[in-house]
Order: structure tokens, then sequence, then C-alpha cells
């Protein structure tokens, strides 16, 4: 009985230093960050984005006075050249942020198009409905961007 005991013990003690071994210690990873050189090229495409988002006036007061080939030519001009800043940008986010920007940006696209259709008919409701999308797009995007 006291050799089956102490044979008992020596497995439970072999088993325990073998799972013990098995294990590997959890290591704490760091959250990703941004590096310098990220950060530069980000910064180097904001602030055109950030002057498209301060003309959003601009655009509503051509909407509502029904300047339909000036509508065409801001949302085809500056809002499509910002909209191509925010895809050069949007390598340089954090691996978690990219997809959001990608459909942002997707939404953002939707939105111009929308916004065009309902200037090519005149329809100035449709047009300011989808131009309020457009810039919550924008502001979307500007929240992803790194202080």
């Amino acid at each position: 009985m006291v050799r089956q005991r102490s044979i008992l013990s020596l497995i439970l003690v072999l088993l325990t230093t073998f799972l013990i071994s098995c294990g590997s210690p959890s290591v704490a990873t760091a959250p990703p960050t941004y590096t310098p050189t990220q950060l530069v090229k980000i910064q180097e495409y904001v602030p055109d984005i950030q002057v498209v988002r301060d003309r959003s006036q601009e655009l509503q007061t051509l909407i509502q006075s029904g300047e339909w080939i000036k509508v065409g030519n801001f949302i085809h001009g500056p809002m499509t050249e910002a909209r191509l800043n925010m895809t050069y940008v949007i390598p340089n986010l954090l691996p978690q942020d990219q997809p959001k920007g990608r459909q942002i940006t997707k939404d953002l696209l939707s939105h111009l198009v929308k916004i065009d259709q309902a200037a090519s008919g005149g329809n100035t409701s449709q047009a300011l409905s989808a131009y309020k999308d457009a810039f919550a797009d924008v502001d979307k995007f500007l929240q992803l961007i790194p202080e």
C-alpha cells in the first residue's frame, strides 16, 4: 500500500512537471502604435482633407441655390481629391482602423454619386441629404486620424 502511494505520488509529480513545462508564459504585447514615418505620411494628406471639410458650407450654398454645374465641379474636384487623399492615408492607419477607413471611403463615394445624380435631376432635397451624409463620412474618417 505504501509502495502504491509513492508510485502514485511520483506519477502525479511527473505529470505536474510535464504540464507546467509545456505551458508557455503569457507575454503581454504592446498595443500597435504609429511609427514616425506613418505619422509623417498621414499628416501630409490630412490638411487637404480638412480644407475640403471646412468648405462644406460652400457646397451646401451651391445646392440650395441650384447651381448644379458648380455642385458637379465641387464634388468632382475638391471632394474627389479629398477622397483620393483618404485612400492614401488608409495604408498608414493602424491595422484595426484600416477596414473602417476603407468602408468610410466607399460610403463617401456612394454619397458623392447620390449628390451627382441629384444634381443631374435638379433634386435639392436629395442632394442636401447626400451632402450631409458625405460630410458625416469625412468627419468619421478624420476621427480615425491620430492626433
